[in-house]
């Protein structure tokens, strides 16, 4: 298994698309810090960066990545290798490329001008949403054996949590709004990891103070040992459910 995972990610790191996600994310994290004399605000303009960008990145170069490797994949699943292994290798090679150009382009910057909780949070929401999105980008390549239809349920996905999700969750407290939600919206925000993390991060920043009662109670909340315990708990849960529901569909696959 190790070697199958290096060779896919000696292969993977060599990819130009890689390398221009590196610098991409390089250069835009280094301008910011740049041009903003308060590394909070840089910050909060990263944290747009991290929730839209990388899942769109990690979910759009894991499914083509896939169907790339669709030829390679069948020559390894007719040697004497376990279904398990060798995608559990093609997921271990493509996660840690993707993990190494977040923290090439976020990570030194923000260890370098933001070395604190909040940026730290930043990376560790950044690192785990890759994580995530890599795992249901591939619950997606794996369930449509066509290319065009695999890339449009990522890219439906990703679309859902970005974007649909948050619609539908102010719908809900909208309609709701003379109930106490407060408690209930820790529930909805387990649901999507994007607002699970921006939630996580925001209430790190002095923006929480904006938010009222609702702001206090998260920020008593995430701002506890129990609140981080909670986060990094659903996040584990998003990046192996998708991935073992994507290994079950492997296995019986008939390729």
């Amino acid at each position: 298994m190790l070697k199958l995972s290096r060779y896919v990610l000696y292969d993977i790191l060599r990819s130009k698309v890689i390398i221009v996600y590196t610098l991409f994310l390089l250069t835009v994290s280094f301008s910011l810090f740049q041009l903003e004399e308060n590394n909070s605000k840089a910050i909060l303009s990263l944290l747009n960066i991290v929730l839209i960008i990388v899942p769109l990145i990690s979910m759009i170069f894991t499914t083509i990545h896939y169907y790339n490797s669709y030829e390679f994949i069948e020559l390894v699943v007719s040697q004497p290798l376990s279904r398990s292994r060798i995608l559990l290798s093609e997921y271990s090679g493509v996660a840690l490329s993707l993990l190494s150009a977040f923290f090439m382009g976020v990570g030194i910057p923000v260890l370098l001008f933001s070395f604190s909780e909040t940026g730290l949070a930043l990376l560790f929401t950044g690192a785990a949403l890759t994580l995530i999105f890599t795992s249901l980008a591939f619950l997606a390549a794996v369930s449509a054996r066509d290319k065009a239809r695999g890339i449009g349920v990522a890219l439906l996905l990703w679309f859902y949590f970005a974007l649909i999700y948050d619609g539908l969750v102010l719908m809900i407290l909208f309609s709701f709004s003379e109930y106490p939600m407060e408690k209930f919206t820790l529930l909805l925000s387990a649901l999507n990891p994007i607002d699970l993390g921006r939630i996580f991060i925001m209430l790190r920043m002095d923006v929480s103070a904006l938010m009222g009662y609702t702001g206090a109670l998260y920020k008593d909340f995430f701002g506890s040992g129990t609140g981080t315990l909670y986060t990094t708990g659903i996040m584990l849960i998003w990046i192996v459910l998708p991935l073992l529901l994507a290994l079950r569909i492997f296995k019986k696959k008939d390729l």
